[in-house]
């Protein structure tokens, strides 16, 4: 049923999907994150492709009666925002007890404009060994989905993160007047 579903949207949504091959665990990042469209534009790709994602969604939403129900199904992770320790390690461990676990993050965590993305999809793909895939909307271009390539941090941030401001050099969100430039606290030091 949701091959099905994401079918006809494909179809009827007026952006192309690009969604090649995804290995059998990654972070996979979502930007630029300026609506609340761009879930359900990954949602749609994964379910057309076949392929179960994870997101994190604050315990608060997940611990709701029907709406928690929904997202959980949908793959939603329920994580503890207001314990700043804890949740990078809680990922880790998901990724290592499932063979298959592809996480998908917007990494800029809210649709606003913000000078900082945050920094937990860096640490848990270098923590968890696992490649990043770029995720994307591109209203310039009219599709969103990922690129095919796998991308292995070195754990220079500053260097890895250009590698990342390259990739999404250009690329307008749904609401271009919300994107912001992919940079972490981390790299200034």
């Amino acid at each position: 049923m949701k091959r099905l579903i994401a079918r006809i949207f494909r179809r009827l949504y007026p952006m192309r999907m690009q969604t090649p091959p995804l290995p059998r665990k990654a972070v996979l990042i979502g930007a630029p994150h300026t609506s609340i469209m761009d879930a359900i534009l990954m949602i749609m790709a994964f379910w057309y492709i076949g392929r179960p994602l994870h997101f994190m969604v604050k315990n608060q939403a997940a611990d709701l009666p029907i709406f928690g129900a929904i997202v959980r199904a949908l793959g939603g992770i329920s994580i503890e925002r207001s314990r700043h320790h804890g949740v990078v390690e809680q990922i880790i461990h998901e990724v290592d007890t499932h063979d298959d676990f592809l996480l998908v993050i917007a990494p800029k965590g809210t649709r606003a404009q913000r000078p900082y993305w945050k920094s937990g999809f860096y640490h848990i793909a270098l923590g968890a060994h696992i490649p990043v895939i770029y995720g994307f909307i591109d209203s310039n271009e009219k599709v969103y989905g990922w690129d095919a390539t796998e991308h292995v941090l070195t754990g220079d941030m500053k260097r890895d993160m250009d590698d990342v401001r390259a990739f999404y050099a250009g690329k307008l969100g749904l609401h271009p007047e919300l994107t912001s430039e992919p940079r972490l606290k981390g790299e200034q030091q």
